[in-house]
């Protein structure tokens, strides 16, 4: 597991993209391409670098993979950006 930050994670702007899908619902990678101007193998890349980041999570349902947002990964984000507020 690589230890990709999640500030860097959401840098990119195909991520974020891919962090709003999935705040609507759970996806699938197909599902997720979609919407985007990029290959497959290119949003399944970016969907490692969040799993990475512990952004997303990803649990198998039969055939497909099932990715949605994981909220205690956020946490991370919540308590640096609470820090300014506080």
């Amino acid at each position: 597991m690589s230890n990709l930050s999640p500030f860097n994670a959401i840098a990119d702007p195909n991520r974020r993209y891919l962090l709003e899908e999935l705040r609507r619902a759970p996806k699938t990678v197909n599902e997720l391409a979609e919407g985007l101007p990029i290959s497959r193998p290119a949003v399944s890349q970016h969907l490692k670098a969040l799993l990475d980041s512990n952004l997303v999570s990803v649990s198998p349902n039969g055939t497909k993979r099932i990715y949605q947002i994981n909220k205690p990964g956020f946490d991370v984000v919540n308590l640096w950006l609470d820090q300014f507020w506080a």
